[in-house]
């Protein structure tokens, strides 16, 4: 209790005790049976939770006027009627176009603090990955494999439509996950690729479960950036969950305070996440208890093409296992890997040191071309 009266005023406990309840059936639920519910799940929604499309699309527009940089937005059509949500920062340059994949959860608007001077010498691309921010959320085929099939197939339909012969691939978190996915069955595609605190990596220790985060319940409904966790608690908060984002991770408001001296960023992030799961879904598809990837991506990663560099951003003091880079070195010794640790900044690498990231960013892609 004492960590409920810290979140909500006296009068939400009994609101917050039927959540509690509620987002531990559903977080605990078979695949297939979560499957059944989310019918009902979905018809809800709507009303129970204060958010829309035009809401999120809203709440980045305020995001997104903090840019300089000339940009055009747009809605890429895919197969299946279904599109990925763009930004397009393009310049007169030769230079090999870098390509930003935000982590689960997240969505183009956290790159703010990067865009205008990432993009100031080559063209960049920012988009919402499918089933998440502002692109279409469609039903993902059950399996890790075929999940990730379908989100590999998305980038690279988005790429044919855009006619890029060849990209740098920067992915954070779940996107570099799915950036050194895209760069196996693609490699003619990549010719960079930078994992910026990469999820999905190291196969789940044996001692994993003496390491589980309890209370479960504030891992429920704090759920909504972290990246090993789904997002049920957010939505099941309902009229709740705006406050919820707020006064779990008021970090966020600190790391954008440059930019932004109200909400803007955590209404962005709620808006992001309070939707219809989707991309949400397939992630805990991907998943082995707690957040851990099915098919991890060191089993794998020696079959990347040998040419194909990889560099590897981690922030110093971050919770997250820094070890990537070596591991990856270990397992392609005769091929470019490189370690890049900032100093000063914790997972969200790109917020927490924007101009040191910047920085190395930057050059790393200019020693590609």
């Amino acid at each position: 209790m004492a960590e409920e009266t810290e979140l909500v005023s006296t009068s939400d406990r009994g609101l917050i005790g039927s959540l509690r309840a509620a987002a531990w059936s559903l977080l605990y639920l078979p695949a297939r049976q979560l499957d059944r519910e989310s019918g009902w799940f979905t018809s809800w929604l709507p009303a129970w939770c204060p958010t829309s499309v035009q809401q999120l699309k809203e709440a980045e527009e305020k995001m997104l006027n903090s840019i300089e940089s000339s940009c055009s937005k747009e809605h890429v059509s895919i197969s299946g009627g279904n599109t990925i949500w763009t930004l397009s920062f393009i310049r007169s340059s030769n230079k090999t176009p870098l390509v930003l994949l935000h982590g689960f959860g997240g969505g183009v608007g956290l790159w703010v603090l990067n865009l205008d001077d990432l993009c100031k010498n080559r063209t960049v691309y920012a988009l919402d990955i499918l089933g998440f921010g502002r692109s279409s959320r469609p039903h993902f085929d059950g399996g890790a494999e075929k999940a990730e099939e379908q989100f590999v197939q998305s980038l690279e339909e988005w790429r044919n439509a855009l006619g890029l012969e060849q990209i740098i691939f920067l992915g954070h978190n779940l996107g570099a996950y799915l950036a050194a996915a895209y760069a196996l069955r693609y490699p003619s595609r990549v010719k960079c690729l930078i994992l910026v605190e990469p999820w999905g990596f190291a196969d789940r220790p044996d001692n994993a479960d003496e390491d589980r985060p309890i209370p479960i319940w504030i891992k429920a409904v704090g759920a909504m950036l972290s990246p090993f966790n789904p997002l049920a608690g957010l939505r099941l908060a309902g009229p709740l969950g705006l406050s919820l984002v707020q006064r779990l991770r008021p970090d966020f408001k600190k790391k954008y305070s440059s930019l932004f001296d109200d909400d803007t960023v955590t209404e962005y992030i709620y808006h992001c996440n309070a939707q219809p799961p989707s991309g949400e879904s397939a992630f805990r598809s991907m998943t082995v208890p707690y957040g851990w990837a099915q098919r991890p991506m060191l089993r794998r990663i020696d079959g990347l093409h040998p040419d194909i560099p990889i560099t590897v951003i981690f922030g110093a003091r971050s919770c997250i296992d820094g070890n990537s880079g070596n591991n990856i070195q270990s397992l392609r010794p005769n091929s470019f890997v490189k370690t890049i640790a900032i100093r000063g900044a914790g997972h969200y690498v790109y917020a927490d040191q924007p101009e040191d990231f910047n920085q190395k960013v930057s050059e790393i892609c200019d020693s590609v071309d």
